[in-house]
């Protein structure tokens, strides 16, 4: 293999252009390469939860199978790709990783088989989609920190990262997203990001941090949407208008 790179890394196209493609066994694309920790199981279980949430709402659109594919992906991967692009992690974590890709395509698959067992596709979609929300959150504000960012930035990245997957879902859907209407959708992550800064300043273990930021972010979504509690709304009424 090694042999195989090395003439590889110089390939004459011509006499008087020679093309260095700077092959090594650590560049090969699309590898299967990622360390066990909590940080990586949380992103691979929030890639997951955004893509069933993707499916779900496809399905519940009436999109074929090609159509739920893609917004199972565009779901699952949105997030992530508006964070690594934001701080100029290129090329982004799914191109990197073909492990993404596989894990999106499966679950995506499962949905589809299984989706006559599930009977509300509304509570599912909902359950799914504030999973990944948890999730993405936490990730997005240790990615801030572990990049130095202000902690206000880090916050903000891990709201975005949080909702932007939701976002693109619903636009694609032609439905106005969640983060524009009244539901407290992005003020969860705003909470959780804020818990997570406080708790990273007390020194407390990451893994404790990851756990419970994301369970305060889940149950704020469950408790505001159970006890329809919303944010106020303000429009222009026909005379000021």
């Amino acid at each position: 293999m090694q042999e195989y790179l090395k003439l590889l890394n110089y390939i004459p196209i011509s006499k008087n252009f020679p093309v260095n493609f700077n092959l090594s066994p650590e560049k090969v694309p699309l590898q299967i390469k990622m360390e066990i920790n909590l940080f990586n199981i949380l992103e691979i279980l929030g890639t997951a939860a955004f893509a069933i949430s993707g499916a779900l709402s496809a399905m519940n659109r009436k999109l074929d199978v090609f159509g739920i594919f893609i917004i199972a992906f565009v779901t699952g991967i949105g997030g992530g790709t508006v964070r690594d692009i934001l701080i100029g992690s290129t090329p982004v974590t799914w191109m990197e990783n073909i492990i993404y890709i596989y894990l999106i395509g499966i679950v995506t698959i499962l949905a589809i088989i299984f989706r006559k067992k599930i009977n509300y596709l509304k509570t599912s979609l909902f359950l799914f989609d504030t999973i990944g929300l948890g999730i993405f959150t936490i990730i997005g504000v240790e990615t801030g920190i572990q990049n130095n960012l202000d902690p206000i930035i880090s916050i903000a990245l891990g709201v975005m990262t949080g909702t932007f997957g939701g976002v693109i879902r619903d636009i694609l859907c032609n439905e106005i997203p969640v983060i524009f209407r009244k539901e407290i959708y992005a003020t969860a992550c705003l909470i959780g990001g804020l818990v997570f800064i406080i708790l990273h300043e007390l020194g407390v273990e990451r893994e404790i941090i990851y756990i419970v930021t994301s369970l305060i972010v889940i149950s704020i979504r469950l408790v505001v949407v159970k006890f329809k509690i919303s944010l106020p709304s303000f429009y222009l009424s026909s005379e000021e208008k």
